[in-house]
């Protein structure tokens, strides 16, 4: 009988976001606005690749380490996300801009979580 790995709500969610941001990405291309594009793919898409990171994390610290990255590189995500929303002529960023904050959210709650797990 095969068992049901659990899911990891926060590798999801990053990897669906990341997805997003590429395509917004494109979008922002096609408005030849590169050089936000390009941030946002980095910092947009990095967070799950920081997520991921952890998962095979050396131990609890090199864990808190990497998920600490990924928070920092949603933050930095809503920066551009924000710029994108009050900038002129760029698609609208509202659902990303939810969803980065969930991320952000959960991300706070594992790194408060593993810190305080003896």
């Amino acid at each position: 009988m095969k068992t049901e790995q659990p899911k990891n709500l926060i590798a999801e969610l990053s990897f669906e976001f990341a997805l997003k941001i590429i395509k917004y990405a494109e979008s922002l291309n096609e408005n030849k606005k590169y050089i936000i594009s390009n941030q946002l793919l980095k910092s947009g898409t990095s967070i799950g690749a920081n997520v991921k990171e952890a998962q095979n994390a050396e131990s609890r610290a090199d864990f808190i380490h990497k998920i600490k990255i990924a928070a920092k590189e949603a933050g930095e995500t809503e920066y551009w996300l924000q710029l994108c929303k009050v900038s002129e002529n760029n698609p609208v960023t509202d659902e990303l801009l939810s969803s980065n904050l969930s991320i952000i959210r959960i991300l706070s709650r594992i790194i408060i979580s593993a810190k305080t797990e003896k």
